[in-house]
């Protein structure tokens, strides 16, 4: 017979079922507690991991481009390889996951080119994502997808993978690549204007979040959420590629003919404006591999100890990519004049019809400064003071600024402080502050030493003195522009402060155009108003540091058209070793190459005298395919000669060809069969004058081109393009290069 609960049996069964339900809701409620609060972050993101894929998409940096709008920086599709280790630990068979693994590591080496044990440690990782190597081109890249689908049967997409990102380019390869800079692995500006304006150029990154399945691949589409990646802003600069080339060009040239130990620097800029047309510096490197160093460097590198190996490739690295126009001091000699010459003249202190004694010594408490000239210049105008380049006459005129108005105006001319250019680096001037400045430190900055300065403050204080007195800002960029071409923000190409008046500053072009006709010789361009001033400094901290002389920078400034100047031409060359060393003699030919290069190209048209005339080379006008009677006017209606080889009626081929210049009264080679040409062995041309270059070059069946300063007669040439001794075509066109050797400009 069944017992039927009593109601304490039910009462108190109740109450058993009430404290089970509470202690299971307590435990219950601990454990959603500690789950959802306590450890909520980390199961979260447990979750998140197994079921999410979060993937930033690269945003392309900006382009950079030049003045013309022609290409100097891009961005371009790569793509990023990955593996996921998480993926290959979750497998269950443990042999077959290190069978992935070790597919992996092998293969990806040889594809990658990466030690397979760097790879192996990447793989062993206990995370989802891991990144195998960045910035993979699309021949690489495609190799990648052929061995994922190689190895289909180990389902490898589950393991493997490629994300598209992108890569930084430089299609002119080391062209202005001290300007530009480059990029490091995750597309930062490292240097250059990359570094300066990295937060305009950086874009903004895009995001892809896609949900996984069990197996790791991506669920349907409903569960993936994408945001676009925007591009960053572009660079439109005050380069043009062209006069960039050019400033190389003749820069790489005088490095190697001047044997230059420490690099050199030539820039042009608008006089007007600020605006930086051109900015070569010597030992450049290519931003595409910009951990590359030259073949010169590395063997520095390789001749190192194992201890210093690291630090010597640091700083040569370094010094291949520091701007030395921008990030560089050094004392600027007698270019300085120009300086001591135009605040005097705002001063009312000396006029055009000063004169200024010079015996060749002059005292100073007590201290004895030198003329470069011995025996001294005697009595001189101030036209003659500052052509010759003479220190004690300059020195007299410091004197009569006195300290007070030589820090007032050293610092209206921007001397104390960065320009402001945009780029990264920029130096700090050194130099003696007024309270600090007594007579012989006054007499030494007088003539450009004992202080140091940066070449963009040079050329942008010469500048303020010809273009009517105005401090303007240097600057490479133009503006900055959106994805679609609108400007966002246009740099000032106005200036700073006006420093001397506009009279002052007619007077010093005068008297830099009487430098360079009667002193700077060197720098004359035919067919232009020239002026300037030339400077040898030395290098006084390290002649001390290493109780050495023959430390020495040549350095030159020229403006042109004088009358109405436009541009500025700055070169600097640091530590000649190859016998000359003035920069009279050494610098200015390279302003007066690029200067005869670039002004035609910019429109500044050229107005010959009668003397230059006899010197200038005209362009070869094409004449094949033309007959005999037509090639002859051709040529002869521009002042050349011809030969013809061959008995047809028809010109096959003409040697020098169409384009090339040539001395006038040149020959040109008309070829109407199809023969061989004909050879002629180079003449020795060096140590010639023009006329007696013109004689030889005749009698070799050779034209030549004169480069240089052909202002004198006397003047004997001291290098030819084409060595002495060497075979060439008849017609071949020679370069003779003419400077005068007598130019001295030493700050001593």
């Amino acid at each position: 017979m069944a017992i039927k609960p009593n109601k304490q049996m039910i009462r108190r069964s109740i109450v058993i079922m009430v404290i089970a339900i509470l202690c299971l809701t307590i435990v219950s409620g601990a454990s959603l507690v500690r789950i959802m609060i306590i450890k909520g972050e980390e199961y979260q993101s447990k979750a998140s991991e197994q079921q999410l894929y979060d993937s930033l998409v690269t945003a392309p940096r900006g382009n950079i481009y030049d003045k013309n709008m022609n290409l100097l920086a891009t961005s371009a599709t790569a793509w990023t390889v990955y593996v996921m280790p998480n993926s290959i630990n979750k497998l269950k068979d443990t042999e077959k996951a290190q069978k992935i693994r070790d597919i992996i590591a092998v293969g990806l080496s040889e594809i990658l080119d990466m030690d397979s044990a760097e790879i192996t440690k990447k793989v062993n990782q206990t995370t989802y994502y891991v990144i195998i190597k960045k910035k993979v081109e699309k021949e690489t890249a495609d190799k990648v997808r052929e061995f994922i689908s190689q190895y289909k049967d180990y389902e490898m997409t589950r393991f493997l993978g490629l994300d598209e990102a992108t890569k930084r380019y430089y299609p002119n390869d080391t062209l202005a690549s001290c300007v530009l800079g480059f990029v490091g692995d995750d597309n930062q500006g490292l240097a250059g204007l990359e570094s300066y304006y990295d937060n305009d150029l950086t874009g903004v990154a895009g995001r892809v979040v896609a949900a996984k399945n069990a197996k790791g691949t991506d669920m349907p589409f409903t569960y993936e959420k994408v945001e676009e990646a925007r591009r960053g802003n572009s660079l439109v600069l005050t380069i043009d590629s062209y006069i960039q080339y050019v400033c190389e060009k003749y820069l790489d040239a005088a490095v190697e003919e001047n044997h230059i130990a420490e690099r050199g620097a030539v820039m042009a800029m608008n006089v007007n404006t600020g605006a930086i047309l051109g900015m070569a510096i010597s030992g450049d490197f290519n931003p595409n591999s910009p951990f590359t160093l030259s073949v010169e460097d590395q063997a520095k590198v390789d001749a190192a100890t194992e201890e210093e190996k690291a630090n010597v490739r640091r700083e040569l690295l370094n010094r291949q990519w520091r701007n030395k126009a921008v990030s560089d001091t050094y004392e600027p000699g007698s270019v300085f004049k120009i300086f001591t010459a135009a605040t005097a003249l705002e001063e009312g202190l000396i006029s055009t019809k000063s004169s200024f004694t010079c015996n060749y010594t002059f005292v100073v408490a007590g201290n004895a400064y030198h003329c470069h000239h011995a025996g001294g210049h005697g009595t001189q105008s101030l036209e003659r003071a500052i052509s010759n380049s003479c220190n004690p006459a300059f020195i007299q005129i410091g004197q009569l600024i006195g300290v007070k108005l030589f820090s007032k105006y050293f610092k209206a001319f921007g001397m104390t402080e960065k320009t402001g250019i945009d780029l990264p680096g920029e130096a700090l001037p050194t130099y003696h502050k007024e309270e600090k400045m007594g007579p012989t430190e006054l007499a030494s900055s007088s003539f450009g030493q004992t202080f140091n300065v940066t070449p963009v403050q040079m050329i942008a204080m010469a500048s303020a003195a010809v273009n009517g007195g105005y401090l303007v800002q240097p600057h490479i960029v133009d503006r900055i522009i959106d994805s679609d071409g609108k400007t966002v923000e246009t740099k000032s190409s106005g200036y700073k402060r006006q420093v001397i008046s506009e009279s002052t500053s007619r007077t010093m072009r005068t008297l830099l155009e009487f430098v360079v006709q009667n002193g700077a010789k060197n720098g004359i361009v035919a067919g232009y108003r020239v002026g300037g001033k030339t400077g040898t400094s030395q290098k006084m901290v390290k002649i001390v540091e290493t109780g050495k002389r023959g430390f020495y920078i040549g350095s030159y400034i020229g403006i042109v058209p004088i009358d109405d100047p436009q541009i500025a031409v700055y070169v600097m060359l640091d530590e000649p070793t190859g016998g000359s060393y003035y920069g009279g003699v050494i610098s200015a030919p390279v302003g007066s190459r690029v200067m005869s290069d670039i002004l035609p190209y910019l429109g500044i048209e050229p107005q010959y005298t009668e003397n230059e005339l006899k010197h200038i080379s005209v362009s070869v006008p094409d004449v094949t395919g033309n007959n005999i009677t037509d090639a002859r006017k051709a040529l002869t209606g521009v002042g050349l000669s011809y030969k013809v080889v061959g008995g047809g009626d028809t010109v096959l081929r003409q040697h020098p060809t169409s384009g090339n210049a040539v001395f006038r009264g040149g020959t040109i080679i008309l070829y109407t069969e199809n023969t061989e040409a004909q050879t002629v062995t180079v003449p020795n041309l060096v140590g010639m004058t023009a006329n007696e270059v013109n004689s030889a070059a005749s009698s070799a069946g050779i034209n030549v081109e004169f480069s240089g300063n052909v202002s004198s007669p006397a003047l004997k040439s001291y290098r030819q393009s084409i060595n002495a001794g060497e075979t060439v075509p008849v017609g071949q066109i020679i370069t003779v290069y003419f400077r005068d050797e007598a130019t001295v400009d030493l700050a001593n």
